[in-house]
């Protein structure tokens, strides 16, 4: 896979990875439609989903990530639909892993605002070096900080999408299982996701500096 963005795009169809992460997604994501037990759940959980193919669509004849960025993305909006299929609060692999771990709740959506900090941070780090032409050398810090931003700023929607806008579906969309602190939590578990994966990408950029210097 390339780990830049490619000066000459290759055509979709020819190009293996893009068509794997797309026609996976398709298939996690229709699949997730088909078996959810909450429609009008699964709809507002997807609403974000529908902006970010939208973004991608129409920004991919200018801008194109590389191949390992659409993998990324496509592996977290899978883990992302497939939470809202059951809702957040009722996944079953969440039960699976409170059981495992003797956790108190469900911790399916900590587990993906960790997610989002910690697989997304390349492509947002790839977004800022190449396509706005942010210094290398700092890019590792805007990833965090977009990530904080970001988780901050979808807490305050979920707070009126439940609140304000669709009242009736307000618990199972927030899912804070009785967690005054929910919110927090989620935002720090995306931070710290954030961390550790530009944490790691620095880390590799420095040793394959020092390798070429040998």
């Amino acid at each position: 896979m390339h780990h830049t963005i490619p000066r000459t795009r290759r055509p979709l169809l020819q190009n293996t990875w893009l068509l794997a992460a797309i026609v996976g997604f398709v298939i996690v994501w229709v699949s997730t439609f088909v078996g959810t037990n909450d429609m009008n759940n699964w709809l507002l959980e997807n609403a974000l989903v529908f902006l970010a193919l939208l973004f991608l669509i129409v920004t991919y004849k200018r801008y194109t990530f590389s191949n390992l960025s659409y993998v990324l993305i496509s592996i977290f909006l899978c883990l992302h639909v497939y939470g809202s299929k059951y809702t957040y609060a009722e996944n079953p692999f969440g039960f699976w892993l409170k059981d495992l771990l003797d956790l108190e709740r469900n911790h399916y959506d900590r587990l993906i605002h960790f997610g989002f900090g910690l697989i997304l941070a390349y492509p947002m780090r790839e977004m800022f070096v190449n396509w706005l032409g942010y210094p290398r050398k700092l890019a590792w810090f805007y990833p965090v900080q977009t990530t904080l931003s970001v988780s901050a700023l979808y807490e305050i929607i979920e707070w009126a999408v439940a609140d304000i806008f669709f009242t009736e579906q307000g618990q199972a969309y927030l899912g804070t299982q009785g967690d005054i602190w929910d919110a927090q939590k989620d935002t720090f578990a995306a931070f710290l996701g954030a961390v550790i994966a530009s944490t790691l990408i620095l880390v590799v950029q420095k040793n394959r500096a020092e390798r070429k210097k040998q």
